[in-house]
């Protein structure tokens, strides 16, 4: 889908994403990712199911996790470990050529985590926004975009709400 037209004080979110669709999650302030442990999700179809697939993921507190740091003396000598990520490009498809039914729900919430926004989109996704607190909302004052193919041509369909900062 094209960048996402930008909306003024208004939060977005999604209730379900298309095969395909990756997200990362973000350890909060004050916490670590465990080491090993993966901080991406994916929306695939596992044994016939779409659903996410999920790695080990942990955010530790980085007080704990400093003070239980084991402590050793290192040997210079010693081999560096080998990195397990592949380096093998990723295999990206065209998400249009799935099924509507394809979807994977909003994704676990893991504690002392939270996801990040996603700037990737693809055809079926639809977006919810919602006027932010604090800001004058002239009626509606919520609404959704859905990425559409119409006529071979990949858009955004328009957004029927306003939210503003004026008194």
């Amino acid at each position: 889908c094209p960048t996402l037209p930008r909306t003024d004080f208004a939060d977005i979110a999604a209730e379900s994403y298309p095969l395909g669709t990756k997200l990362y999650y973000k350890c909060d302030e004050g916490y670590q990712r465990r080491s090993g442990h993966y901080l991406g999700i994916r929306c695939q179809r596992i044994h016939g199911v779409v659903s996410w697939l999920y790695k080990k993921l942990e955010c530790v507190d980085e007080k704990i996790l400093l003070s239980t740091a084991p402590t050793m003396e290192l040997n210079f000598t010693q081999e560096p470990e080998s990195k397990r990520q592949s380096s093998a490009p990723q295999n990206r498809k065209n998400l249009s050529e799935f099924d509507q039914r394809d979807f994977c729900g909003p994704p676990k919430t893991i504690p002392h985590a939270s996801l990040v926004l996603t700037k990737q989109y693809y055809v079926g996704q639809v977006l919810h926004f919602k006027c932010q607190s604090g800001f004058d909302k002239r009626p509606p004052t919520s609404g959704t975009r859905t990425c559409k193919k119409v006529n071979g041509q990949i858009n955004w369909t328009p957004l029927n709400m306003r939210c503003t900062n004026d008194s």
